[in-house]
């Protein structure tokens, strides 16, 4: 590479696009169209950036397969970094093989990170973990073993793992230091925020208050029975009953368990269960099988007895009953999954949010119009390329609010 080339590229690796751009920015050979792509990716111009890397991609011959592959997981970056989370894994894959087989180790570990934070964002921990662990993160340069331990601690906070994911953020927060890149430390210091932020908020007979992640894992770990709003599942001594799919049955428990040890009557429970304002007769023949079946969801961790004006909780043993609600009120609670994918800071489209929680994409602009509809999200561009965000990012941490296909998590 020329002078030009190799000045922009180390402006790129400090994290200063606009003097590496000013190195390439007239230029259209294959090296200056990537890294003009990149420079633009890292101002956040991630569509001309796209463009930029594919036709780079395509100017490089095919005798220089290195180059076309460093494309490849550039290109993967600016669509992690612009939520385009279908983006084709195969080609990442292939891209990561080649890197290796010819010794660019530190590009190939990078994709490596790609694909495990895709995966983070989409709640496959187990394979975000699996695909982290095949990176040895002692032998990558400052910046990438931050971006290491950033992960390693995301898939911590998603998993109640405070005192893991504490580590995790205190080593990246050393390797962002001496990466010295600006952008690295700040992402850095963002996950750390979240970490010292309120994660969830305990409902007990005594009454309401937040709890650090520190606390919900120690709550967690007792021997309460613990109704889990955040993930709509039954938690006791390690035994999970989930709800998620059932609202109903959810609905009954979290406002049997909040009431413990009084009794909830017939006529609130259906008002709320089945979200009407007209009983007669069919609605409590239909609340006697929904409880029929909530008795046996929650077999082995607690029953539910029948009083004069409705029905009780009874747990089983002399233990607490315990809810663990979201750390913010949303105006919807079916929403509150949506919001917390909004709230990472990026601009995402209707698509990537169904991808991510696994739902409809009819049912995630439902969500968003709802909560544009309440202020708490707003619609950018018009089409295709819409994106969503929210006007602010509220104080509190999402690790509990979002989606995990791992199952009790």
């Amino acid at each position: 590479m020329d002078l030009l080339i190799t000045s922009a590229a180390r402006a790129l690796a400090a994290g200063d696009p606009l003097t590496a751009l000013n190195h390439v920015a007239l230029r259209d050979d294959a090296p200056a169209l990537a890294l003009r792509g990149i420079a633009m990716a890292q101002l956040g111009d991630f569509v001309r950036a796209k463009a930029l890397l594919r036709q780079a991609a395509r100017a490089f011959g095919p005798t220089q397969a290195v180059a076309r592959a460093r494309c490849v997981v550039a290109e993967a970056e600016v669509a992690l970094a612009s939520r385009d989370l279908a983006w084709p894994e195969k080609s990442l894959a292939a891209a990561r093989a080649t890197l290796a087989a010819q010794g660019d180790a530190v590009n190939a570990a990078h994709a490596a990170y790609l694909a495990a934070r895709r995966w983070l964002v989409l709640g496959r921990l187990d394979d975000a973990e699996q695909t982290l662990a095949s990176v040895d993160g002692n032998a990558v340069p400052a910046a990438s073993r931050a971006m290491h331990e950033l992960i390693a601690g995301g898939i911590a906070l998603r998993r109640v793992q405070a005192g893991r994911a504490r580590a995790a953020l205190t080593r990246a927060a050393h390797a962002a230091r001496e990466a010295g890149i600006a952008a690295l430390q700040a992402e850095v210091d963002h996950a750390v925020q979240a970490l010292r932020a309120p994660a969830a908020r305990l409902v007990a007979q005594d009454g309401t208050r937040d709890l650090l992640l520190d606390e919900v894992e120690t709550l967690l770990a007792s021997p309460a029975l613990i109704v889990d709003a955040c993930r709509n599942v039954l938690r006791q001594n390690g035994q999970t009953a989930p709800l998620a799919s059932r609202p109903v049955l959810f609905t009954l428990a979290r406002m049997l368990a909040e009431a413990w040890p009084q009794d909830v009557t017939r006529e609130l429970l259906i008002a709320r269960a089945f979200r009407t304002g007209f009983q007669d007769e069919s609605h409590r023949v239909r609340l006697r099988v929904e409880i029929g079946r909530l008795r046996t969801a929650m077999q082995g961790m607690a029953g539910v007895n029948a009083t004069r004006h409705g029905f009780v909780l009874c747990p089983q043993a002399d233990t607490q009953v315990m809810v663990l609600a979201r750390p913010v009120d949303v105006a919807d609670r079916d929403h509150a999954a949506v919001l917390a994918c909004l709230v990472d800071g990026q601009a995402w489209s209707s698509s990537a949010l169904a991808l991510a929680l696994g739902a409809s994409q009819r049912t995630v602009q439902r969500a968003l119009d709802a909560l544009a509809a309440s202020g708490q999200a707003q619609p950018l561009g018009h089409g295709r390329a819409r994106r969503w965000t929210t006007p602010a990012v509220p104080a509190f941490t999402t690790s509990l609010l979002l989606p995990s296909l791992v199952p009790g998590l």
